[in-house]
């Protein structure tokens, strides 16, 4: 039996830190909680300051016992979840189970997964932070009487099944109100005019091609609200001379974004690579709890710091690092006068590093081979942000030229890079500038180009966008709901209980998510208010830093709460919801099936339930063949949304893939290709020894 003891949460992560503690010490994993509220009840004692009735989760009583029987043979035991509240949480309902003292100095948070930081760690253990537990325990008693006190409301006035959750409602809210904006907005219609000018040479090269856009006049601006203004001007200068009255060149600099944070890496992320934040997460928890490198390349290895952060901050270490590798790969014009610093918002909690590579020798292009595509691509996205974070500016040549014609102003512009700097490493686009990407020919005053063409365009203002995962996420973080650990959770759980859909990657509210808004709204206006989520969030953050005792925010908030739900039992007005109904027959009793929401998204349900409990998954058809045995193949979705096409003849059948078969074949080694399901426009090998890749024709 080994002398020490050291519990993580997931089997990978003991895997990882394992290998860096050697044979004195056992790693075993909780495999999460182990402790929580019983789901069949509210489990908060009300009238006794509000205390949690906690129990032994339900298929945990085998690990229960082998840790216990790991703790007694031990002489320490560490206790090593994940450093935020959820992972001290964890910990402390370790020390209970296990009769750990509380004063006891056997937590040891680990921020990054190498050998370094674990041994670090385990040299320097600390106690339980109360304060951490208190601000988890209060965000849980809250969430559960909300959610368990405003749902049977919801089941008895709306539809069975139905639940509220405090975070979730204000975000739904969030997402409703956008959706009435649209439907609101009224289009405003404006006209541009563009002239097509070619400075004057002794070869009409299409080099010296260039746009002026309509300006206004020497009074300045002037909007165009209708054909027959434009029409007026564009008549005007059709046979005029363009002069050049100004040209205005000047440098622009661009400095590079802060390291990521939780929010900023979803954001990226969903911009960047189309992931969902459920996505984006998955991907990072696996890169910080370790990857197999190989044995030449070290082994398993966490590749990247802690990812639930919201502080923008790094390590002096980080820093120098960051300096060699850019001295090195790029040489020292491209590091900044100064070292670079990133302030957090007020609201960061500083308690981790922002999330960044932690080797910067283990450079994305040397892991291609080992990472999946998912990972990869989210360690790419890190290593390449952290790196551009400590780089020199990007420095671009603008020019603005004012050309005048019949006492009308149009205005050409454009920007050329004068030295990268960051964008080497990060590319962003020249968005909300001035200047517009592209250049324009060299220009003097007085110089007349050519007319090539005078354009004039109708257009007409676009209502507010609706939000995507990652927009979604960014309001979340300016509004100051939920935290890093949250975000992702509470954006999949709208859509899972059908409060909220999605198409082409926006968000809408579903008529069930309206119906549940306006009850919210009506009812318990608190609790869908933006500013009183905030608000709740700085209590929590408080109860953390020991200003506030977790108890007095709870009753606080249930003295104002509990008059408010014997009102809406009373007052909110029994709702009745019809299933969409479909042209499916059921095949058991006659009828025509409904759609129905469930966890996993829309399936086919019976409308003579209970008489008749058949459903049938919806099925979307690819429009192509089985390679294997002809039948046409369908789209089916993993739990966790991932989607996948497979036989429609299954189980005779057993084919699927997460990619599209095709009847092309491989150049290199004649095997199929495939396309890529996310990514139309590329094809690859369906030989996995072979990667063979091609871009489609357009």
């Amino acid at each position: 039996m080994s002398d020490y003891l050291v519990i993580v949460e997931s089997p990978s992560k003991a895997k990882t830190i394992k290998k860096f503690l050697g044979p004195k010490y056992e790693v075993l994993p909780s495999v999460g909680h182990l402790r929580d509220l019983p789901k069949s009840r509210i489990a908060v004692d009300l009238d006794n300051n509000f205390e949690p009735q906690y129990i032994n989760i339900r298929g945990k009583a085998q690990t229960i016992k082998d840790l216990k029987k790991a703790a007694a043979a031990a002489k320490k035991v560490y206790l090593a979840t994940d450093p935020d509240r959820e992972g001290e949480a964890i910990s402390w309902h370790l020390q209970y189970i296990l009769g750990i003292a509380d004063k006891d100095v056997c937590r040891v948070p680990i921020h990054e997964i190498t050998q370094t930081a674990v041994k670090e760690a385990i040299a320097n253990p600390r106690a339980i932070d109360r304060g951490l537990v208190d601000a988890y325990q209060a965000r849980r008693v809250l969430d559960r009487i909300v959610g368990y006190k405003i749902s049977p409301i919801l089941w008895k006035k709306v539809k069975k099944g139905l639940s509220a959750g405090r975070v979730q409602s204000v975000v739904t809210r969030l997402i409703c109100d956008r959706e009435e904006e649209i439907d609101a907005f009224i289009p405003k219609e404006y006209w541009t005019i563009d002239a097509k000018l070619r400075k004057q040479a002794e070869k009409p090269l299409k080099k010296y091609e260039f746009v002026a856009k309509f300006f206004g006049d020497k009074n300045g601006k002037i909007n165009v609200e209708n054909e027959a203004e434009a029409l007026k001007i564009k008549n005007a200068v059709s046979d005029a001379e363009f002069k050049v009255t100004s040209v205005k060149n000047g440098e622009k600099k661009r400095s590079p974004f802060a390291p990521f944070t939780t929010s900023t890496l979803q954001q990226e992320a969903s911009r960047k690579l189309g992931f969902t934040t459920s996505r984006t997460m998955r991907a990072a928890q696996q890169l910080f709890e370790g990857i197999d490198l190989g044995k030449s390349a070290g082994g398993l290895t966490g590749l990247v710091t802690y990812i639930r952060t919201d502080s923008v901050r790094i390590s002096s270490d980080a820093a120098n690092a960051a300096e060699k590798y850019i001295k090195e790969n790029f040489g020292d014009s491209y590091l900044p006068k100064s070292r670079r610093f990133y302030k957090n918002k007020n609201s960061a909690q500083d308690a981790h590093e922002a999330i960044r590579p932690v080797n910067l020798d283990l450079k994305p292009e040397k892991l291609s081979s080992v990472l999946q595509p998912d990972l990869y691509k989210i360690y790419k996205l890190i290593f390449e942000r952290f790196v551009a974070s400590q780089m020199a500016d990007c420095v671009y040549n603008t020019s603005v030229a004012e050309i005048e014609a019949a006492g009308y102003v149009f205005k050409a512009s454009g920007s050329t890079v004068k030295f990268p700097g960051f964008t080497s490493v990060y590319a962003v686009a020249i968005e909300g500038d001035e200047e517009e990407a592209g250049n324009i020919p060299e220009l003097t005053e007085g110089e007349t180009p050519d007319v090539l063409g005078i354009k004039e365009a109708q257009h007409f203002t676009q209502p507010p966008a609706r939000y995507t995962e990652g927009s979604l996420v960014k309001a979340m973080e300016e509004y100051g709901i939920g935290r890093p650990s949250t975000y992702a959770s509470i954006v999949s759980t709208i859509q899972a209980r059908g409060y909220v859909g999605k198409e082409k990657r926006t968000l809408f509210p579903t008529e069930l998510g309206k119906i549940v808004n306006t009850i919210m709204k009506q009812s318990f206006e608190e609790i869908v208010d933006v500013d009183f989520t905030a608000h709740m969030e700085e209590e929590l953050d408080r109860v953390e830093e020991n200003v506030l005792v977790w108890n007095d925010v709870i009753r606080e908030f249930y003295n104002g709460f509990e008059p408010k739900l014997h009102k809406a039992e009373q007052e909110v007005e029994k709702v009745v919801i019809q299933d969409p109904v479909s042209d499916v027959v059921c095949d058991k009793c006659g009828r025509l099936m409904v759609y129905k929401t469930g966890k996993y998204g829309k399936f086919l349900a019976c409308p003579g339930f209970p008489e008749c409990r058949n459903t049938k998954t919806i099925v979307e058809e690819a429009g192509i063949p089985c390679p294997d045995c002809g039948k046409m193949l369908i789209y089916r979705k993993t739990k966790s949304g991932r989607k996948y096409v497979t036989c429609s003849g299954y189980p005779d059948c057993k084919f699927n893939s997460w990619n599209i078969p095709t009847d092309r074949k491989c150049p290199k080694c004649g095997s199929r290709m495939d396309i890529i399901m996310n990514r139309k426009n590329y094809l690859i090998c369906s030989n996995n020894d072979c990667k063979y890749t091609h871009k489609k024709d357009s």
